[in-house]
């Protein structure tokens, strides 16, 4: 028997479908916080409105991503003005994210932060390599951005940045840490935290020893298997329900 996995849902109503991403959004904050994925005011997720497309979501500046609620999200438009909301957003979130976004049509959500582990395997200046099933997630799906000329406040740097993405789900930017794409929030939150704990996992192998790689061919193949936008977006639920269940206050 053939198991059938969820799929994201569809809306008829705009806005249900906003309800629904601002309400993923906040909770990726929160998961964020509880992860320890936070680093003072570093660090962005962002989704695309499903009415204004060229506008974004994003959390606002200098907000501790543990008290983020749907209430506290900011909108800002393609020229970086914030058009609800009465916070500040990061000048690195706009010029990042809105040259992923205007690059990437089907990139619906993005995320970067400086975690740790991300941060660390950065300063490698190297691609992961296919050494666990999980790490296959992104085997010939991740680019490097082997550069660092400081914080990203130009739209010219934001720009390199998706050319470098290209049409992959992730991105190591050296000495600065990583970044995430999907077709949900869910998926780019769960790559992100998938992609975290790949290079802790690839930190640690390389630390204790000289790690055996998969093969090319079948890592080929647990990435058709792990990779999928699907399989993305579902990864995502079970932490989406326990962040709600422990925290409901997020969804006000």
């Amino acid at each position: 028997m053939k198991l059938e996995i969820p799929k994201p849902p569809k809306f008829d109503r705009i806005e249900d479908e906003r309800r629904h991403r601002q309400e993923r959004l906040a909770a990726a904050f929160r998961l964020f916080a509880r992860y320890g994925f936070d680093e003072g005011v570093a660090g962005h997720i962002t989704v695309r409105d499903p009415e204004f497309e060229d506008h974004f979501w994003v959390n606002p500046f200098g907000m501790y991503f543990g008290h983020i609620r749907v209430s506290d999200l900011l909108l800002v438009n393609h020229h970086g003005e914030v058009v609800k909301g009465s916070r500040p957003v990061n000048a690195a979130a706009f010029a990042i994210h809105s040259q992923v976004h205007a690059a990437r049509p089907d990139v619906v959500a993005a995320a970067h932060a400086h975690s740790m582990y991300g941060k660390t395997w950065s300063t490698l200046g190297r691609l992961l390599d296919p050494l666990t099933q999980d790490a296959c997630g992104f085997y010939e799906d991740h680019a490097l951005f082997d550069d660092y000329t400081g914080v990203v406040l130009e739209l010219e740097e934001g720009k390199r940045i998706a050319e470098v993405l290209g049409e992959n789900k992730a991105l190591i930017l050296r000495n600065h840490g990583l970044l995430t794409v999907g077709h949900t929030v869910d998926e780019a939150a769960w790559w992100f935290i998938k992609m975290e704990r790949s290079c802790q996992a690839q930190l640690m192998a390389e630390a204790a020893g000289k790690p055996v790689l998969i093969q090319p061919d079948s890592a080929r193949l647990a990435q058709t298997q792990v990779g999928s936008h699907q399989i993305g977006w579902f990864s995502f639920q079970p932490l989406y329900e326990m962040i709600v269940r422990q925290q409901p206050d997020l969804l006000n």
